[in-house]
């Protein structure tokens, strides 16, 4: 199974002025089964944001695109709306008590003009067949509308944790977009749920984006045996400060002894783009 990580494209105002058929070229070069959008794919969550967003998504040659939101994502009463609409009409996951939810503005008052979907949280678990084997990708929700900060419900995660122990799979991915461990100004505060969540159910790869830093890091619960490795990727089309945050990643016999991560820098040449690959080896 062969991945490709993306994150924080960032279309509208903090979106490259880089060429964008080239960097697609690029992209689809790479034979990826799945490929993973860990979220900000917008800046302000304009309709126009999705769809520009939606449209370069829908380029990739890839079976498989499955996307998370970031926060910047959460800038819009009708994100849910647009995200769905543009990005992916992912069946939601929902609380079972939503009374005891914590997050904030997890529904909107349903009498609000033009949205459709009141249900802020964008929670899913997508089964999918690669290569005769069964993946169980998740889709968690660490963004909170309006805020930059991460957080995620405990109601939630218990409802997320219904799904994954009702599908079958031979393998499980876990997207978030804020990063459970090192981060930035606009951290996940309660990281340790997710960190349950993941040990619950034995997952042992997670891939996120949020503060355009690369980072792989593989974790190890001693008391509880347990190890996991997060992903985190840089930003793949932004306007970011220093200019080698600008990657993806694909991930070359994804989880096998034989493995290989590609990590493919990003440089804008006038109207051209260079691309820098260096190959890590787990």
């Amino acid at each position: 199974m062969n991945l490709l990580h993306i994150s924080d494209m960032h279309f509208g105002p903090r979106h490259w002025t880089g060429n964008q058929e080239m960097l697609l070229d690029k992209l689809n070069s790479y034979p990826a089964d799945i490929v993973l959008n860990t979220g900000d794919s917008t800046t302000d969550s304009l309709e126009s944001e999705f769809e520009d967003a939606g449209n370069f998504l829908k380029a990739l040659k890839s079976p498989h695109v499955i996307s998370v939101v970031g926060n910047h994502d959460k800038r819009n009463m009708r994100s849910q709306d647009f995200f769905r609409t543009y990005i992916d009409k992912v069946d939601l996951i929902r609380p079972k008590s939503p009374e005891v939810c914590e997050k904030n503005k997890i529904f909107l008052d349903k009498f609000t003009t033009g949205i459709k979907e009141n249900f802020t949280d964008c929670n899913f678990v997508k089964s999918i067949i690669v290569k005769g084997k069964k993946i169980a990708v998740v889709g968690l929700d660490t963004t909170e509308i309006f805020q930059d900060n991460g957080f995620v419900d405990e109601e939630i995660l218990t409802a997320v944790s219904r799904e994954i122990e009702k599908t079958t799979f031979d393998n499980i991915l876990l997207l978030y977009h804020h990063s459970i461990f090192d981060t930035d100004s606009d951290p996940l505060f309660n990281s340790e749920r997710v960190i349950k969540l993941i040990r619950k159910h034995g997952i042992q790869h997670t891939f996120c984006g949020h503060t355009h830093r690369l980072a792989l890091v593989r974790s190890t619960d001693i008391i509880n045996k347990h190890s996991f490795t997060q992903y985190k990727n840089g930003s793949l089309s932004s306007c970011n400060i220093p200019e080698d945050s600008n990657m993806f990643l694909y991930f070359e016999d994804f989880a096998s002894e034989n493995m290989k991560i590609h990590l493919n820098r990003v440089f804008i040449e006038q109207n051209k783009l260079r691309f820098e690959e260096e190959i890590i080896t787990a």
